[in-house]
């Protein structure tokens, strides 16, 4: 009968997609609806489809074994990729090869740079008459951009100074160096001699420091002094430099004004000299600025706490006060990466 065997073929489909659902228990009408809309006279094929009765369509069906070929061309492709990463493994060991050599030489360098600097600095303090001086020197880095000298002048006068270069590590080492060769005290004159004054010194210091006329700007602040042993009389100058702190018998601190700008800005600049007289038993503090921020951190900016540090140790022996004061800086946060370099240098007068 006309019809009949697309009928047939329909009871077929529709008993092919009921047992597919009775058997894999999954739903299949995509499969049942693309058999069930094929046109009239199509002939259907009722042998089992060419995927697993599971899969929901070809697409899910695993794919086929790997032929030997095929298993070929990817171990070759990956044993590009493996070859190729340790080329890039072994350029990476050679790169950090060289820059452990160049660090290793740097470091060596510095190191040597270091321990030059610590030669420039007087290995042993004059003592004259009464007067002894002490100091704490603690560079930031390697090397340090302040610089102090104490030397004696004369039978009874002794010269003292320290400087600070603006910036830090190598540059402003080297700074310092021409400073500390650059700073007359004394003109000699046939067979006489004269000592310069604080504020001539710092003068002529200033004058050679911009005859250099150097490619990059160089800036330091400095202070020089001299100390009458036999009077106890002391004059200053300062270039831009903290004014000396004198810490008196009755626990007082007191501060020691002079002008003078920065050394290496102005060729006329002119400086101002201070006097004063110590007491046998008080004693005059020379710092840098890297002492103001010691006891900051990254939140808090107090310049005043390290007086109140160094007052409530005023009662100490000079020695044992920077001793102690150099532990507390110790015991600070971040004293493994200080802010600045610290140098103090203590002028006492014995009681």
């Amino acid at each position: 009968m006309p019809g009949t065997g697309n009928k047939a073929a329909r009871r077929s489909v529709r008993t092919y997609g009921l047992e597919e659902v009775h058997l894999a228990d999954l739903t299949v009408k995509g499969l049942k609806m693309r058999k069930a809309v094929a046109p009239a006279g199509t002939e259907f094929d009722q042998t089992e489809p060419s995927w697993p009765r599971w899969a929901k369509s070809e697409a899910d069906a695993p794919p086929s074994a790997p032929t030997a070929q095929g298993i070929a061309q990817q171990l070759e492709i990956v044993q590009q990729e493996v070859d190729a990463l340790r080329g890039e493994l072994s350029a990476v060991r050679r790169r950090d090869e060289t820059l452990n050599f160049y660090m290793h030489r740097l470091d060596e360098e510095l190191r040597l740079a270091a321990r030059l600097q610590q030669d420039f600095l007087p290995k042993m303090l004059p003592r004259l008459g009464p007067v002894h001086f002490h100091a704490l020197f603690r560079p930031a880095g390697y090397v340090s951009g302040d610089l102090y000298d104490v030397m004696r002048l004369d039978e009874r006068r002794i010269g003292f100074y320290i400087a600070d270069a603006v910036g830090h590590g190598m540059p402003a080492a080297l700074l310092t160096m021409f400073i500390k060769h650059s700073l007359v005290t004394k003109e000699i004159v046939h067979d006489c001699y004269r000592l310069l004054t604080p504020a001539e010194a710092l003068s002529r210091l200033n004058i050679g420091l911009i005859d250099q006329n150097l490619s990059q700007a160089a800036f330091a602040t400095a202070l020089y002094g001299i100390i009458d042993v036999d009077t106890l009389e002391v004059t200053i100058a300062r270039a831009g430099h903290p004014a000396p702190l004198v810490l008196r018998n009755g626990g007082a601190l007191d501060s020691l004004e002079c002008d003078g700008p920065l050394l290496g800005i102005f060729s006329d600049a002119t400086f101002t000299d201070a006097k004063l007289t110590l007491s046998a038993g008080e004693r005059l503090l020379l710092y840098t600025d890297g002492i103001e921020v010691a006891f900051c951190d990254d939140h808090t900016l107090d310049t005043q706490r390290w007086r109140e540090e160094l007052m409530s140790r005023m009662t100490l022996p000079t020695e044992q006060l920077l001793t102690d004061f150099a532990g507390r800086l110790d015991r600070e946060s971040g004293s493994l990466e200080p802010k600045d370099d610290l140098t103090m240098v203590v002028l006492e007068v014995e009681p």
